[in-house]
């Protein structure tokens, strides 16, 4: 069995294929990056109609590094939300019209459940349960997860999701696109302790996160700098450390005292920002320390890929689940609410 899956729910236009194994067999990703870069942000309309130039292209590279032609296809996985609503209708449409001609079942997967179930890309896979962080640009969200398609959400952002505070203190300082890797660079040569940031706890045992409060301070901090002239280079590089560095103690006390009061001693980060190089570490410090597994997907599996989606798929379409042509997709994820 081999299943065909296609991720196009932001600005990546992802298409992999996965043998009955879940072994990847291809996995094609082509970034937006430098067409937003400009804007600053990602411009909904010139993504879908990226997605609209590269689907069909990567696909059929897909196909050929994995040695395959759609006759070998038994299954198509395609990503039906959450998502800009344009980008998300270019692949889910394309996998429908695919379905139909070809005659291949296809299954509409929530991008969430990607993320959630990424770990098992891996060799070293992860067992059930386990409490799974997805932090993102969208999303910060702490799950219960229990089987392939059991998912229960324990904690979520009330505001801003981590990704998004990123994209926009990169932004407010001039630093670039993506927010988050060019913020995490210039962490590297800054002090983490050189600005006190606020870290929001909220209430005793709370799962969820807030990341707003903090962006403000940050704002008003660098505003402080402007007036009086000293938001110089080296500035700015402590300010992203001490930023960076607030909202990784926030996401890993969080994500532990979680699994903890769940008596779980499984962690699984997922999601972009679960790319960053000190959340990697000091999760691994604070699960070691308190003597829970933690699995760390490969970079390439953290960020949006189609690898993921189709393994959340195959699991998906053996429960008896299969699309409909009359399936649309959605902006925001049930899982979440």
């Amino acid at each position: 069995m081999y299943i065909l899956g296609i991720e196009t729910s932001c600005d990546d236009t992802a298409a992999a294929v996965l043998d009955g194994e879940g072994t990847v067999q291809a996995n094609i990703i082509s970034s937006q990056d430098t067409l937003h870069q400009r804007f600053g942000g990602i411009v909904p309309e010139l993504a879908s109609r990226r997605h609209m130039e590269l689907i069909t292209v990567n696909v059929d590279r897909a196909l050929r590094r994995a040695h395959l032609d759609f006759a070998d296809i038994d299954l198509i996985s395609v990503t039906q939300g959450p998502g800009l609503i344009g980008s998300l209708l270019v692949g889910f449409s394309y996998a429908k019209a695919l379905s139909f001609t070809r005659k291949i079942p296809f299954v509409g997967v929530d991008h969430m459940a990607g993320h959630l179930l990424s770990a098992f890309l891996e060799k070293d896979q992860p067992a059930f349960p386990y409490v799974a962080l997805i932090v993102s640009g969208g999303t910060s969200a702490l799950f219960k997860v229990t089987g392939f398609t059991d998912f229960a959400l324990i904690g979520s952002t009330r505001d801003d999701a981590a990704g998004e505070a990123f994209d926009k203190i990169a932004r407010y300082l001039q630093l670039g696109y993506p927010g988050g890797p060019v913020v995490s660079r210039h962490a590297e040569r800054g002090n983490p302790a050189a600005v006190s940031l606020p870290r929001a706890w909220l209430a005793e045992h709370a799962h969820d996160f807030s990341f707003s409060g903090l962006k403000t301070a940050v704002l008003n901090h660098c505003n402080r700098l402007r007036q009086t002239g000293e938001l110089d280079d080296a500035k700015k590089n402590d300010i992203c450390a001490s930023f960076q560095q607030a909202v990784v103690d926030v996401l890993v006390r969080k994500t532990v005292a979680a699994a903890l009061a769940h008596e779980i001693d499984t962690i699984v980060l997922g999601g972009g920002v679960s790319a960053n190089r000190e959340l990697r570490g000091q999760m691994s410090e604070a699960c070691h320390g308190k003597g829970l597994s933690l699995h760390l997907p490969v970079l390439e599996n953290c960020t949006d890929n189609a690898a993921m989606i189709a393994f959340a798929g195959l699991k998906k379409f053996e429960t008896g689940a299969e699309g409909m042509y009359d399936d649309d997709v959605f902006s925001r994820s049930p899982l979440g609410r």
